[in-house]
């Protein structure tokens, strides 16, 4: 693949197409830019297009991001695992790199900075030594363009620091790092300020450097995370003034209105000055002792001159994330122990920064799905409430009975102010729940909520009188923020309230499914962790059943509108049928129509994971029980599910690929006749269905198990009968598959498989079909696979099919008794007593190293796993118990009906081999004849 304008157009051209909104234009462009990917100098193209001016920059950008996505697929290789990027095109790659981001245009140079993390994640420093020189050295050219261009390499490259686990190779990598960076950063870092002097009269010039100097905050986070640098330390006099300088100092035209919504540059600089006093105060009090005064004082005044609005949420959450980390170390314990202190923070710091804000109004209206991801999920972690509810939290573990008295007169005062101001002042509330709630906490987990909490909150006396009441008002429209609170309280308290409490307030849980928004989001999902956590048992909940799943369906809404799908709603449905069981029954015929209206909408756009996830399961559930009750019932399913899983393969939704051949596989665990008549019926597209459902499988190297189990369920539940006129086409398609990519996962399933074929269809009638599809390909199978390979196959049922499958070739077979087969017959034999004998053979064939891009799964196997469509592992061999008394049985057999044969045979394998099969033999009595 040659660098030429022809190769260029042509590049420039596909990229084009790729980002056409046309999937027929856009896909086979894709699919073209995969397939020549592999070429030797396709990504130096790439960087020659992106280096290219005259092009259009819409076509550099896609370029550069095509370019970063291909060095995320390629660039690492997994042991023993193939390299797609040519040896001369890394060296190329490496060496243009650096100089092509720097000076590319800032989208480019984003792209590009994310490519040397990637790399560097790999080859440096070992494989890329000169990398940090080459960086260092464009800090001298002053141009501000380029230095940024550098810095935002460097926090790329470095960020990784703050989360990899400590190890030499990670010491070694930091060391050579600080050797060659940290003084040339902290060079830049002083001459960087003094420009802020120099240029003070330049607004444009000023933006730039501290824009500057805001990535070298981040650079310097990153260095310092995993432990203090001897240099650093050494240098804290320069470092620490100058970052308390910064977070004091007011540069009133770089300074945003109160208009903007996003943060200035001043703003991200204080919060990046935040994190690094953060980080120090917490993991190095010592050194930062005599500094940390200053920073409270700045911090604080920080926090009292910052408004409410939302473009300051990171600076104040890092700020008070500092103070929490102060707090903590009993070094600081003087600053805080002052009650005034407390009260003070209470009142001007925790109170203020967890009110309901206008912005917060507007996403618990306008967008709850976001809401609810960021109050429930835990994903609010750089949100004001959450960082000044760590700080309460701090705070009372260190001085419980102090903050306890402070802060619950402020409480008592903020629900006294709504009371008497007859809810018009709601926030109070809302503010005073939060803070309890705060106050009380003292150790949590996702699954059982909090499960410690302070012995000076009294937890069900509070519920009864103040979140209760609160679910007990008729209109669950009215002052929702509140009612959101209450099913909150409820929801994170669960383990700890009384029983009888929870069980009261299950009808009024309910009952608030019927509300919009995170109102319904919040009864539902915490009826469902009532449910998941034994609080509500089934005797309780049955009662109940009626009006909860009325609700939860008709929360379901507007089922054509995927942005509707609520899947806080549908994990309920599925708990509470799980919980109810047969008791759910009568509900059922009601709700299947609608979740296979769904089911039929999402599979046009599956957009919402979750909520998919669970709707597969609760159809699964709904199949099983509605089976087990009532066969005849599941005509319903047939008539419905399945045209809509036909519409899943032949679209090759690749997301619903795995559910959908889960769902069939239980289908025909639970429901024979039925699925039987699909695939037969004369009036049904089902055979030619269930066959490209097969043929799909087995051509997936991720899923081709399935196709195994899928065939095998059908062979076994129908016999020959119904499946006489597919079996051909069914080995036929094993077999080219066995052809065009033989892995060691494939061939352990179809040893296996076929081996299940022969003991239950007879060994002959496996020969004669095999070799009806080409003549002696049986022979071949046996020689090139079935014999190298035997070894290869594990898992108890696997291994005993393939061994019972052996048997049956050695001892019921014309073909190897006297036929064409009979050479075979001593090395089969050899290699059936090895699988008796040694552990499992775990080496790997060639092909596995190689998997195709389409191969990777839209959904990672264990995510798609259904609980609910998960069957029993039933042995289709279950009368033989143990193979190796059985092939000691059927050479009996076989030598009493061919006397003289076997002797001979026997003598013909290998020592040990021979010795292993006379102790099968003595072991059951046995004499050959």
């Amino acid at each position: 693949m040659e660098v030429t304008d022809e190769n260029l157009a042509t590049l420039a051209n596909y990229l084009q197409q790729t980002l056409n909104p046309d999937p027929n234009i856009r896909r086979p462009a894709e699919k073209f830019l995969e397939g020549v990917e592999v070429n030797q100098n396709y990504a130096i193209l790439l960087l020659h297009l992106i280096d290219k001016d005259s092009a259009d920059l819409t076509i550099r950008v896609a370029a550069a991001v095509t370019f970063k996505n291909y060095i995320k697929r390629n660039w690492a290789v997994e042991e023993d695992g193939r390299d797609c990027i040519h040896a001369s095109d890394r060296t190329a790659i490496k060496s243009l790199i650096v100089s092509l981001m720097l000076k590319s245009p800032e989208a480019i140079q984003r792209q590009f900075s994310d490519a040397v993390s990637i790399i560097g994640k790999s080859d440096f420093p070992e494989k890329w030594p000169g990398l940090i020189t080459e960086m260092v050295e464009k800090f001298a050219t002053g141009d501000f363009h380029v230095i940024n261009g550098v810095l935002r390499t460097a926090h790329s490259l470095f960020k990784r620091y703050r989360y990899e686990f400590k190890s030499q190779k990670l010491w070694e990598e930091i060391k050579h790092v600080l050797e060659n960076f940290a003084k040339p950063l902290t060079d830049l870092f002083v001459a960087t300020i003094d420009l802020t002097t120099k240029h003070a009269d330049n607004p444009q010039a000023l933006k730039v450097i501290y824009g500057s100097l805001v990535l070298i905050c981040k650079v310097f986070y990153s260095l310092n995370y995993q432990d203090l640098p001897e240099f650093f330390e050494d240098n804290m006099p320069i470092w620490m003034p100058n970052l308390l300088n910064l977070l004091q100092i007011k540069v009133p035209c770089l300074e945003t209105n109160d208009d903007e919504d996003k943060p200035g540059v001043m703003e991200q600089l204080r919060t990046e000055v935040c994190e690094c006093a953060a980080l120090y105060a917490l993991k190095y009090e010592e050194e930062f002792g005599p500094h940390a005064p200053g920073f409270v004082t700045a911090v604080w005044n920080v926090l009292l001159s910052t408004g409410p609005q939302t473009k300051y949420d990171a600076l104040v959450s890092n700020a008070l994330r500092f103070l929490a980390k102060v707090a903590e170390k009993n070094s600081y314990k003087s600053l805080f122990e002052d009650p005034a202190t407390l009260s003070s923070i209470c009142e001007k710091v925790v109170i203020p920064n967890m009110e309901f804000r206008e912005s917060d109004m507007e996403l618990f209206e306008d967008n709850p799905e976001e809401y609810v991801r960021r109050d429930i999920e835990g994903s609010d972690v750089d949100t004001r409430r959450r960082a000044a509810c760590d700080l309460v939290r701090t705070l009372a573990q260190h001085y419980e009975e102090k903050i306890m008295a402070i802060f619950g007169q402020y409480v008592e005062l903020m629900l006294k102010k709504y009371e008497e101001s007859g809810g018009r002042e709601w926030r109070s509330k809302d503010t005073a729940l939060f803070l309890v709630t705060s106050l009380a906490s003292r150790g949590s987990t996702q699954a059982a909520g909090v499960t410690r909490a302070s012995p000076l909150v009294d937890l069900a006396h509070f519920a009864g009188a103040h979140v209760l009441p609160e679910l007990g008002k008729p209109q669950v429209n009215e002052m929702p923020v509140l009612k959101a609170d209450s099913l909150k309280y409820i929801m994170t308290f669960r383990t700890l309230l009384p029983n009888d409490l929870l069980i009261t307030s299950l009808p009024l849980l309910i009952q608030h499914i019927n509300g919009r928004g995170v109102v319904c989001t919040y009864g539902a999902c915490a009826v469902e962790k009532l449910i998941a956590g034994g609080m509500i048992p089934r005797a309780a909940l049955e009662p109940h059943a009626p009006a909860l799943l009325s609700s939860l369906f008709t929360a379901l809404g507007n089922t054509n509108d995927p942005t509707e799908h609520n899947e806080y709603v549908m994990k309920a449905i599925l708990r509470t049928l799980s919980c109810l069981r047969e008791s759910s029954l009568t509900y059922l015929g009601e709700a299947l129509p609608k979740l296979a209206s769904l089911l039929a909408v999402v599979t046009k756009n599956p957009c919402k994971p979750h909520f998919n996830h669970y709707l597969f399961e609760t159809l699964s559930l709904s199949v099983s029980l509605v089976v087990k009750s009532n066969p005849s019932a599941i005509t319903a399913f047939e008539d419905a599910l399945f045209p809509i899983f036909q519409e899943v393969l032949q679209n090759d939704v690749q997301e619903f690929m795995p559910y959908v051949f889960q769902m069939l596989s239980l289908l025909l665990e639970l429901r024979v006749g039925v699925t039987a008549s699909f695939l037969t019926s004369s009036n049904s597209s089902g055979s030619t269905a269930m066959l490209g459902v097969f043929q799909k499988l087995i051509a997936s190297k991720t899923n081709d198990h399935e196709g195994f189990y899928l065939v095998q369920t059908m062979l076994y539940k129908f016999g020959t009968t119904d499946m006489q006129p597919y079996t051909k086409q069914i080995m036929s398609l094993l077999f080219q598959r066995l052809s065009s990519s033989k892995t060691t996962k494939y061939v352990r399933g179809l040893i296996a498989f076929l081996g299940f074929f022969a003991a239950h269809f007879g060994a002959d009638t496996l020969i004669d079909l095999i070799d009806s599809i080409q003549a002696n390909m049986f022979a071949m199978y046996v020689e090139r696979v079935l014999i190298p390979d035997l070894q290869k196959v594990g898992g108890a049922l696997e291994r005993k099919a393939a061994a019972v499958g052996c048997v049956k070739l050695l001892c019921d077979s014309a073909h190897f008794r006297r036929g064409a087969l009979a050479p075979l017959w001593p090395p089969l034999l050899q290699a059936l007593i090895s699988v008796f004998e040694l552990p499992v053979d775990e080496s790997s064939l060639p092909d596995d190293h190689f998997v195709e891009v389409d191969d990777a799964p839209g959904y990672q196997p264990q995510y798609a796993q259904l609980a609910c469509a998960r069957a029993g592992n039933q042995d289709p061999l279950a009368s033989i118990e143990d193979p190796k008394r059985y092939l000691a049985e059927s050479l009996a057999a076989m030598s009493r009906a061919c006397p003289g044969e076997l002797p001979p045979r026997v003598a013909a394998l290998g020592e040990p081999h021979r010795r292993a099969l006379l102790g099968y033999l003595a072991a059951c009595s046995v004499q050959l004849c």
